[in-house]
Order: structure tokens, then sequence, then C-alpha cells
């Protein structure tokens, strides 16, 4: 699902002015959120969880707190929202993973223009990854059914469920890419990637096309810019 950190929302640190002024078009690596942000996958993920928390007994008014299961880690996310024991949010997590893979593709299709986009930042001499707090796994999945893997030179999210944030993620992917914050930017849709990205000081660059998040979140979160569609984001990015 849309398993994105929720650790650093509470008490983190909005980004710096110096991140919020960063030009974007400069830096040389690209870290990609994956739900709304490469994948339209919030519709998904809503029907998926509001069907699981249904038959888990869950009254039809708590329904209207589904949408925000959309950013923390699963299965933290449960007990978030929903007050969830630690035994409770594992079993409906597993339940509704059960049934989100299921869904197939259609469950994680990449926004229109994104294959082009990525191909114009790698044709710019830029290189692509991924960081969530999705599953690894079905990053890849995710990625390879929408022919766009092969795009990204890292792709990572949490191998477990043990607690692990975002920020921690980026750093890994950064790592393994032998680059300098100095030389990276994030793209993501939700605060969670501001903060990520702020606590490993590089800025971001928020998206709000996949309507997961309003524009104010992420820019009281810090964003160095927000951008309302594919083509925008591109033009950001490239400085075009």
């Amino acid at each position: 699902m849309g398993e994105k950190d929720n650790s650093q929302a509470r008490g983190a640190a909005v980004a710096p002015q110096a991140l919020r002024e960063a030009d974007p078009s400069v830096r040389g690596v690209v870290v990609f959120d994956f739900d709304g942000t490469i994948a339209d996958s919030m519709p998904s993920i809503v029907a998926t969880a509001t069907r699981v928390l249904t038959d888990w007994g869950l009254p039809r008014e708590r329904m209207a707190d589904v949408p925000k299961l959309v950013g923390p880690p699963f299965p933290q996310a449960f007990s978030m929202v929903f007050g969830m024991s630690d035994a409770d949010a594992r079993e409906v997590t597993r339940r509704y993973r059960e049934a989100y893979e299921k869904i197939g593709a259609s469950a994680w299709p990449a926004f229109p223009g994104m294959a082009e986009l990525l191909d114009n930042l790698r044709a710019a001499g830029r290189t692509l990854a991924v960081a969530s707090s999705k599953r690894t796994r079905l990053l890849r999945r995710g990625l390879s059914d929408q022919g766009i893997l092969d795009r990204f030179e890292v792709v990572l999210g949490k191998e477990t469920d043990a607690p692990q944030t975002k920020a921690q993620t980026l750093a890994e992917v950064l790592r393994r890419l032998g680059a300098s914050p100095d030389d990276a930017v994030m793209v993501g849709d939700r605060l969670y990637d501001v903060n990520a990205a702020t606590a490993c000081g590089m800025p971001c660059v928020g998206v709000t096309y996949g309507h997961t998040a309003p524009r104010s979140e992420l820019d009281d979160a810090g964003a160095c810019a927000v951008a309302k569609s594919v083509g925008e984001l591109g033009r950001v990015l490239l400085g075009r």
C-alpha cells in the first residue's frame, strides 16, 4: 500500500530555508517516492483497505478515516488511524496485502507521462532511484508491471515490518548510489517525504497530482517546489 513513513511527521523540523530555496534542476540524483508520486495507487489502496476493514467489523462511519492510511507505513498505520493493537494491526495488514497483491498491475498504474518524464531525466544525465516505505518486493513488481523498472539504479523499500523511517531508507539509497545529499532531490506526495529529505539534508519537490494531500501540507513541511501535474514536475526537475 502506500506504506510511507509516519514516524517523522510528529515533531519533525520543517525544512530550513536553504532547502526550501534549492534548485532541483541542477541536482544529479532524483529519488522518487512510489505511491501517489510514480503510481496512481490511492484508489486501489483505499478500496482494498475499506473492504478488509469492513470484513474486520469496523462500523461504516469509521471508513471516512481510511484515506489517512495512505502515508504511514503498515502495519503501524492501522494502530495510528484506528487504534488497533499491534497484533490486530499485523493481522489486518496480512489480510490487506493478501487482497491487494491479487489485484495485479491495475492496482498501481503509472501516472500518464511518467515513463516519458523518466526517460527525459535519464537523457539529461540524471540518476534515478526509488525510496518508499512499501515492501521492496512489491515496489519492484509494481515498477516492472509498468515497464519502468529499468529506469532506476536503486529501488529500496522495507524488507520487514520492523520500524524503519523513511529517512533511513532514503539515506541508504544515497549510500548505495555513492551520492551526496548536496547533489540529490526527493520527489514525493506527502509531508513524510519532505521530512525524510530534510532529515537527510536534501530538498524535496512535492506533487499533488495523486490527490493524496493538499498543497498546503507540502508547502508547510518545506517543499522547494510543488507540481500539480507530471508535466509540471518535468519542468521543475529539468529547469525548462
